[in-house]
């Protein structure tokens, strides 16, 4: 019987997806992902910023800082998932296992922090939901969609970048 092995899966996994996605449609979406990505993300990053300060400027009631939380916790998430480069998280036996897992520590800490901040913001949302006021109930709604956004943005950015990638881009 054959050893389970990180590559075995690996392949196996690259096959369950060859099977869900043409080969045409996979290169394509890895070519242009490193071209578009990090364009793609800073605007959904935008969308999500704009969704909170929408609903703080109509919002007939002075809303707490408390409720700003959830979004300055998933930029620092986001923050903390694209400081990791691609490449430190795949294994490599010639290196420093450090690093792989130092990597791997820091995006498990990054992945516990953005879901605080989802936990957060699904608090917001339901504290306003349960008040009286059907005006501020926006401001709830806005909470998810600012993190999901957010984090949304944190995870295509991580994506888009090439497994080397040291911060340049051929876009620019």
């Amino acid at each position: 019987m054959a050893a389970y092995t990180l590559e075995s899966a690996a392949v196996r996994c690259s096959d369950t997806l060859s099977l869900l996605v043409s080969p045409e449609v996979a290169e394509f979406c890895r070519s242009k992902s490193e071209k578009y990505g990090p364009g793609l993300s800073g605007a959904l990053f935008g969308i999500g910023v704009w969704f909170w300060l929408d609903a703080v400027a109509i919002s007939p009631i002075k809303v707490p800082f408390s409720q700003y939380l959830p979004g300055l916790v998933a930029v620092l998430a986001l923050l903390m998932i694209t400081a990791v480069r691609r490449d430190e998280i795949s294994y490599d036996p010639f290196s420093d296992d450090g690093v792989y897992c130092r990597s791997r520590s820091w995006l498990l800490a990054a992945y516990l922090v953005s879901s605080g901040a989802v936990t957060g913001s699904v608090f917001v949302m339901l504290h306003h939901f349960g008040s009286s006021a059907q005006d501020t109930r926006w401001v709830g709604i806005a909470s998810v969609l600012e993190v999901a956004c957010i984090l949304g943005s944190a995870l295509l950015f991580f994506m888009s970048r090439s497994p080397g990638d040291e911060g340049g881009y051929d876009a620019y």
